[in-house]
């Protein structure tokens, strides 16, 4: 009987995979209450034969959890897209210079940022979105071909290295690029793509459910302020996980492997990351 339960637990999960894409899930313990019952033989005082009786206590135990990140479709890659213009758009309203702005001040009027990095910035900003655009046609293509396959596997390699280089002259001026628009802007589509991909499933169950639920955005955004300040169990054990996961993928532009992630994963364990 307990193997037919394993193997229906499998199987459970195997359907959930297939009907949410994902991009990464891992598993967690988180200690509760359960009812657990026990049948004992004791012996009836009136009959003085033997018998079996059942009996339930309540124990705490580890429930294991799986929380898994969902492969976004067409309409939430747009609905993301969106989030990170419009807030591009209000941080240059107030006065906020994005990198590519920044980068071509000092290109053009010297400072702390010498001419040959602002100009090596701006050309490689522009590449990154260039190829972070062409990224994205790929992976929401229902059938890529082989072709398409490769040819991300191309365009990864050239973002792994050119958000090296981008990531090496930042570092020269880290509180110079801080405080930017795109920084504001990627902190935001992050944060969007955590509270409408991450779920949730409990040991056992098939269904999953979001981790940060809501109707609308502001919903959620609440529901997750809510989780941080009240300093939840589950959010705690795996919020800043799942934030380092998400952020990983979205510099990579979505084109990673599953071994990535476990490198990651294995890094963010052990407290190398």
């Amino acid at each position: 009987m307990a193997e037919a339960t394993a193997t229906e637990e499998v199987q459970g999960m195997d359907e959930t995979r297939k009907r949410l894409k994902e991009i990464y899930s891992f598993t967690f313990e988180k200690k509760e209450k359960v009812k657990k019952t026990e049948t004992k033989t004791q012996k009836n005082e009136e009959t003085g034969e033997d018998e079996e009786v059942s009996v339930t206590k309540e124990v705490e135990e580890a429930v294991p959890y799986r929380i898994v990140l969902k492969q976004p479709n067409r309409r939430q890659i747009e609905e993301a897209e969106l989030e990170f213009s419009v807030e591009m758009s209000n941080c240059v309203k107030k006065g906020i210079l994005t990198k590519a702005m920044l980068a071509k001040k000092y290109s053009d009027t010297g400072g702390l940022l010498t001419e040959e990095d602002a100009t090596s910035l701006s050309k490689a900003y522009v590449r990154f979105g260039e190829l972070t655009q062409e990224s994205q046609k790929i992976q929401i293509k229902s059938k890529p071909s082989k072709e398409d396959k490769e040819k991300l596997d191309s365009i990864a390699g050239e973002i792994a290295i050119l958000r090296k280089n981008i990531i090496a002259l930042e570092t020269s001026y880290s509180n110079l690029f801080n405080h930017t628009a795109d920084i504001r802007a990627e902190n935001k589509v992050i944060r969007w793509y955590i509270l409408n991909l991450t779920y949730i499933q409990k040991d056992e169950e098939e269904e999953m459910t979001p981790l940060f639920e809501g109707n609308t955005f502001e919903q959620q955004v609440d529901r997750y302020y809510e989780l941080e300040e009240e300093g939840d169990e589950v959010y705690d054990l795996v919020g800043g996980k799942i934030a380092t996961l998400m952020s990983f993928w979205y510099y990579s532009s979505g084109a990673v492997s599953r071994e990535d992630f476990e490198s990651l994963d294995e890094d963010i364990e052990s407290g190398e990351v």
